[in-house]
């Protein structure tokens, strides 16, 4: 175990490597989703069960 190397000296060993145009259209729709699936949601609570808030 002791010849196992540590995350942190792995992550200091890394190349930085930027992100690619599909990975940042994909991380762009994953939060638009979630931020519209939020909305969705909140604004079905309040139609739906109002007596709640």
């Amino acid at each position: 175990m002791a010849d196992e190397p540590k995350l942190s000296e792995e992550l200091k060993r890394m190349e930085y490597e930027p992100l690619s145009s599909i990975e940042k259209k994909l991380i762009a729709w994953s939060l638009g989703i979630g931020i519209a699936s939020l909305v969705f949601f909140y604004w079905l609570s309040i139609s739906f069960f109002p007596g709640s808030h």
